[in-house]
């Protein structure tokens, strides 16, 4: 199917050792192809091509999917696909590890972290659903904008979101602060709490109207000054752009990794500027809501309740009373052959192939003629 979306992965240490290239297999390969190989978990991938059987795979060919590429130029790889996770390159499980600790993906890099090599506390009620990583909250920095209004996490003793200040150094102590020049809005509300009401004249709202300050980003155009997170209406003169609101307003910048909500995605801007930023900095999924994990576990569970929707309930309600009884026993027939028949493989701990199904079937469907080509009895 090429790269997809968003897929388990596996990787084979019997095939690809420390020192080979790093290749991902797919779930159906890791059954197919390496069932008597050692594999190791690596969770969920997003944008991936199994690469079982390429040219990373010296003596295998792939049993599924023959004919494949050398290559697969999409995918990207880390450390997790020879075993080893976060900034300490450990396995998981790690043997020599005696701190119990929980490891976070981040949904950025996809790699995994210990909650204590996050440069932040994870928070204890665990009422977050992603986290970007140090490292890619340094790549992703226009994050830290949105982080002062959206971001569930503790920095040392203090919370987010950050409280609107007017001074540099009340912050000096705890991190960055950028853009801390009082805007308009800012003055009016200053001068109002004073008792000094401001009143503009209709030639000076037009001057401030065309002649609003630019910040240094460069990526956004001209917006609508609302408050925090507000979406405004699109006009022909102006494009809102949210991040560059927020870029105007005080916030902090720390070395830590960040933890969000649920609905944190649907908060970023997507203007024209924004979009071509994503781009630039490959992290357009972040504007996605189904390429998170969450959606990904809930299509599973979706299909799962699906899958456990009775069948033959919904056949038998359709039929007459005959029908049923006939389907009925033909049914139990099937289910009892059926079970004797995986309980060997059980027994054996061996898989169930493609081809013991087919001879499965094949071999009732003889049984099943044979029965029906015999002398048949009917009540009068």
């Amino acid at each position: 199917q090429g790269a997809v979306k968003r897929q388990a992965l596996y990787a084979c240490s019997t095939c690809t050792p420390p020192g080979a290239e790093p290749a991902g297999i797919c779930l159906a390969c890791s059954y197919e192809c390496h069932g008597t190989h050692r594999l190791f978990e690596l969770y969920t991938k997003r944008n991936f091509r199994c690469d079982c059987g390429n040219s990373k795979f010296k003596n295998l060919q792939c049993k599924l999917l023959p004919e494949k590429g050398k290559v697969n130029s999409g995918n990207k790889y880390n450390d997790n696909f020879y075993g080893l996770y976060c900034t300490c390159k450990r396995p998981y499980p790690d043997p020599e590890d005696e701190i119990p600790d929980e490891m976070i993906q981040c949904i950025v890099c996809e790699d995994w972290f210990h909650g204590r090599h996050l440069g932040a506390v994870p928070p204890e009620s665990g009422d977050f659903h992603e986290m970007v990583c140090q490292a890619c909250m340094k790549h992703c920095h226009f994050l830290w904008a949105y982080a002062s209004q959206l971001a569930v996490f503790l920095l040392v003793g203090m919370y987010l979101p950050v409280p609107p200040l007017t001074k540099a150094n009340s912050l000096e102590d705890e991190g960055i602060v950028l853009k801390v020049e009082e805007n308009e809005e800012q003055k009016k509300e200053i001068k109002k709490e004073s008792g000094v009401e401001h009143h503009d004249t209709k030639e000076e709202k037009q001057s401030e109207q065309f002649n609003e300050p630019s910040t240094s980003s460069g990526y956004c155009s001209k917006f609508l000054q609302k408050s925090d997170m507000e979406i405004a209406e699109t006009t022909s003169e102006f494009s809102f752009c949210k991040l560059k609101e927020l870029q105007s307003k005080p916030f902090v910048k720390k070395d830590t990794a960040t933890f969000w909500p649920s609905n944190w995605r649907s908060k970023l801007c997507t203007c024209e500027e924004c979009l071509k930023m994503y781009s630039e900095l490959e992290v357009q999924f972040l504007t996605d809501e189904c390429d998170t994990v969450l959606a990904y576990e809930n299509k599973g569970t979706s299909d799962q309740e699906t899958e456990r929707r009775d069948p033959l309930m919904d056949t038998l309600n359709s039929m007459n009373r005959v029908q049923q009884v006939e389907l009925i026993c033909e049914y139990n027939d099937l289910k009892t052959e059926l079970t004797d028949y995986l309980r060997r493989f059980a027994d054996e701990g061996t898989v169930v192939k493609r081809e013991d199904i087919q001879h499965f079937f094949e071999e009732f469907q003889s049984r099943k003629r044979r029965r029906t080509n015999r002398m048949q009895y009917y009540c009068s």
